[in-house]
C-alpha cells in the first residue's frame, strides 16, 4: 500500500511545456495568420526598384552582381545583404510572387521561434516569454514588414537581431573573444540588411538592467562601476554603429528632406504625435495604411497632449525602474529604437510606417506582458482565467492581422484600403491609378491621377502618370504640359526627358523630341531607350549613319532590345556590311524564333552573301511559320528551294 501523502502538503507543479513545443505553436499560428501572402502578387510600390524592374536582381546571384550589390543603394538605402537575398529568390522563383512571400514569411517564422527562446533563456519564464513572441508574430502592424516584398530588410534584419540578442546572451554568459566576435560579425550582417539596427548596442544595454541583471539598482554608488564597464564592453559595437550611421546619412542625403521643406517646427510635432499614434495603432491596431502623408501642419494641441503622454510614462517607468525593471526597459526599448525612423532627419513623404515597429514594438509587448502576469500574480487571479483572458486577445490580434494581410493581395486592395482609412492620401490615389491603367482602365486611373493633383499639384509622378495616360489616349497636346510640368519638379530624371520626348515626337515636332533625348542621355549615359529613340527619328530624317551608331550603342548598353535588331541589321545591309547585318538577323531569330519576318529577313541577307542553302533553310523556316509570306516562298522558289507553280503575288514581310 502506498502511503497518503498529507493533507496540507502542496501539490507538484505542473511542468511547463517543453521549449520545442511552445516554437512549434508560435510558428503553426504564424503561420495560419499569415498563410494567404503566399497568394499575393508584386506591388507597384518599391517592388520594382527592388525586385520586378531591377535587371541586376533578376539576373540572380553572380559575382557581377555580388559586387553591384555592395556600390549601390537603392531607394536611397544601401543593404547589400537584403539586395543578395533578393537576387537568391529570383535565382530560385525567377518573378514568381509565392516564393518572395514564402522567403520572408520564413524569415519572420524564424524570428518569432528565435525572439521565444532568447527571452525564456533570458528570463527564466516561458509563458511570458511565448506570449511577447505571439504578439510580435500576429500584430498586424508587422504585417507590412512581411506581407511587403521591398520590405525584406524588414524581416532579414529582424532575424540577425534576434541572433544578436541570442549572441549577446551567450556572451554574457562566458566572456570570451570568440562570442564576442560572434556577437559583432552577426551584428554586422543585420546592419547590412537594414541600418535601422545602429540602435543594438543601446538594446543590448537595457537587456544588462533586465533581465540580466548585470547592472545593481541598489544604488548609484554601486551602479556605476558596472554601467562604465558595460560601456567599454560595447565600444566596438558603437564604432559599428557611427560607421554604418556615417554610411546612411550619406546614402539618404538626396531624400532627406531639407528644412525650408520640412522646418524644425513641423518635424517635432510629427515626432511627438508620431510616437502617441504608434503607442495608439500598437494597442489599438485599427486604419492601418501602407502610406500615412506626412501633414502639412500639426496642431499645437496635439503636440502637447502627445509630448505630456510622452513625459508621464517615461517618468512613471523611471520610478518604477527597481521595482519593476521591465517596464522601464520595455519602453526605453520601444522609443529608443524608433529613433532612427521617427523623423528627426525627414526621409521620404511619409509621416509614419507600420513597418517602423517591427522591432521596437518587442519593448512594449515585453513590459504589458511582465506588468499584467506580475499585477495578476499579485492579485491571484487564476492561470486558467490569465490564460482564457489571453487566449481572446491572441484571437482577435489574428483575426485582425489576417485580415490585414488580406488587403496586400495586390496593388488595387492594398492603396483602396489605403484610400478608404485615411485622409487625402495622395500617393494612394496615385497608386491605386495606376493599379486600375495596369488592367486597362485608363480613364477610371486618369480620375485618381487627378485626384492625387487635387491634394498634392506639386507631385511628379502624378503629373507625369497623368501625362502618360493623355499621351496613350493620343491628346498629345493635353498631355505635354503635365510632362513638362513633371521634367520642372524633377529636372534630373532621365526617364522623363525621354517621356516628354515621345510626346514631342508624335506631335511632329522632331528637333525638339531630339533636345530632350540629347538631355536624357547627358543626365544618363547608358540610358539604351534614349539611344533607341534618337536612333529612330534620326533614320527618318535620312541620317543613317548616326541613327546606325546610336542603335549599336542601344544594342551594346541593352542587348534585352529584341525589336532592334532587325532595323540595326538593316541599316548595316543598306551600308554593305552584310556580315554584321547577318549577326544581327541570326541574334534576332535566336531571340524570336517565331518570328517569320526576321528568319526572312536572315536569309535574304545570306543570298546576298551567295550562301544559298543556308538562305533557303531560313526561307523554308519562315514559311514554316507563316505559310502565307508569299515573298518567302517567291524567294525559295527562285533559289531553287521549290519547284516553280502558282503563288501569290510578293508581298513585302
Amino acid at each position: 500500500m502506498q502511503p497518503l501523502s498529507s493533507p496540507s502538503a502542496p501539490a507538484a507543479p505542473r511542468p511547463a511545456p517543453r521549449p520545442l513545443f511552445f516554437g512549434l505553436g508560435l510558428c503553426l499560428l504564424t503561420l495560419i495568420v499569415y498563410l494567404p501572402v503566399l497568394k499575393s502578387e508584386f506591388v507597384n510600390f518599391d517592388d520594382g526598384l527592388y525586385v520586378t524592374s531591377n535587371p541586376h536582381v533578376q539576373a540572380g546571384l553572380s559575382w557581377k552582381n555580388f559586387i553591384w550589390a555592395w556600390q549601390t543603394n537603392v531607394a536611397s538605402n544601401w543593404h547589400p545583404l537584403t539586395m543578395l537575398s533578393h537576387m537568391l529568390d529570383c535565382q530560385l522563383y525567377a518573378l514568381n510572387p509565392k516564393g518572395h512571400h514564402l522567403t520572408s514569411l520564413l524569415f519572420h517564422l524564424a524570428s518569432v521561434w528565435l525572439l521565444f527562446e532568447v527571452l525564456r533563456r533570458m528570463t527564466g519564464a516561458p509563458w511570458r516569454s511565448a506570449a511577447v513572441a505571439a504578439l510580435f508574430g500576429v500584430h498586424p502592424l508587422h504585417v507590412e514588414s512581411v506581407a511587403w516584398i521591398a520590405e525584406r530588410k524588414d524581416v532579414l534584419s529582424g532575424f540577425f537581431f534576434m541572433l544578436c540578442l541570442g549572441a549577446y546572451l551567450r556572451f554574457t554568459e562566458r566572456r570570451t573573444v570568440w562570442r564576442y566576435v560572434v556577437l559583432l560579425l552577426v551584428f554586422s550582417l543585420g546592419l547590412l540588411a537594414k541600418s535601422m539596427l545602429v540602435t543594438v548596442p543601446c538594446v543590448l544595454f537595457l537587456l544588462d538592467v533586465w533581465p540580466l541583471r548585470r547592472v545593481p539598482l541598489t544604488s548609484w554608488q554601486e551602479a556605476r562601476p558596472a554601467l562604465r564597464s558595460l560601456l567599454v564592453e560595447k565600444i566596438p559595437l558603437f564604432i559599428v554603429t557611427l560607421v554604418m550611421s556615417a554610411i546612411t546619412v550619406y546614402t539618404q542625403q538626396q531624400s532627406l528632406a531639407k528644412l525650408d521643406a520640412v522646418p524644425i517646427s513641423r518635424r517635432v510635432g510629427n515626432v511627438l504625435t508620431s510616437y502617441a499614434s504608434y503607442l495608439g495603432k500598437t494597442f489599438w491596431p485599427a486604419k492601418l495604411a501602407v502610406f500615412y502623408p506626412l501633414p502639412g501642419t500639426v496642431p499645437v494641441g496635439k503636440t502637447i497632449a502627445s509630448a505630456f503622454l510622452l513625459i508621464v510614462i517615461t517618468v512613471v517607468t523611471l520610478l518604477r525602474l527597481r521595482r519593476s525593471p521591465w517596464l522601464t526597459v520595455g519602453w526605453l526599448w520601444f522609443v529608443g529604437m524608433m529613433v532612427p525612423v521617427i523623423g528627426i532627419l525627414q526621409v521620404g513623404r511619409q509621416g509614419m510606417a507600420d513597418r517602423y515597429t517591427y522591432l521596437p514594438a518587442i519593448g512594449l509587448f515585453l513590459a504589458v506582458v511582465w506588468e499584467v502576469a506580475e499585477l495578476a500574480g499579485r492579485r491571484r487571479v487564476t492561470k486558467f482565467a490569465m490564460g482564457a483572458v489571453a487566449a481572446a486577445l491572441l484571437a482577435v490580434l489574428a483575426l485582425a492581422c489576417r485580415m490585414q494581410v488580406d488587403t496586400w493581395k495586390n496593388s488595387k486592395t492594398l492603396f483602396l484600403h489605403a484610400i478608404v482609412v485615411t485622409d487625402r492620401n495622395y500617393l494612394a490615389h496615385l497608386n491605386y491609378g495606376v493599379a486600375l491603367a495596369h488592367e486597362g482602365n485608363a480613364d477610371a486611373a486618369m480620375k485618381e491621377y487627378y485626384k492625387a493633383l487635387a491634394i498634392q499639384p506639386n507631385m511628379m509622378e502624378a503629373q507625369a502618370a497623368l501625362g502618360n495616360a493623355l499621351h496613350q489616349q493620343g491628346r498629345y497636346y493635353q498631355a505635354l504640359p503635365h510632362l513638362r510640368l513633371a521634367i520642372r519638379l524633377n529636372p534630373e530624371s532621365a526617364q522623363l526627358h525621354h517621356t516628354l520626348a515621345i510626346n514631342l515626337e508624335d506631335m511632329g515636332l522632331h528637333d525638339e523630341a531630339i533636345d530632350e533625348l540629347e538631355e536624357a542621355l547627358e543626365i544618363s549615359p547608358r540610358f539604351a531607350d534614349a539611344e533607341y529613340g534618337l536612333g529612330s527619328i534620326l533614320q527618318k530624317q535620312g541620317k543613317t549613319d548616326e541613327a546606325l551608331e546610336h542603335y549599336q550603342k542601344a544594342l551594346k548598353i541593352n542587348p534585352d532590345l529584341n525589336d532592334l535588331y532587325g532595323p540595326t541589321a538593316k541599316l548595316l545591309a543598306d551600308r554593305g556590311d552584310l556580315a554584321g547585318a547577318a549577326r544581327l538577323y541570326l541574334e534576332e531569330v535566336h531571340r524570336e524564333p517565331d518570328s517569320a519576318v526576321a528568319c526572312y529577313n536572315l536569309g535574304a541577307t545570306l543570298e546576298r552573301m551567295a550562301k544559298l542553302q543556308d538562305a533557303r533553310s531560313y526561307y523554308a523556316r519562315a514559311l514554316e511559320i507563316d505559310p502565307n509570306l508569299a515573298a518567302a516562298r517567291e524567294r525559295l522558289i527562285l533559289t531553287g528551294g521549290l519547284p516553280v507553280g502558282p503563288m501569290a503575288a510578293p508581298e513585302k514581310p
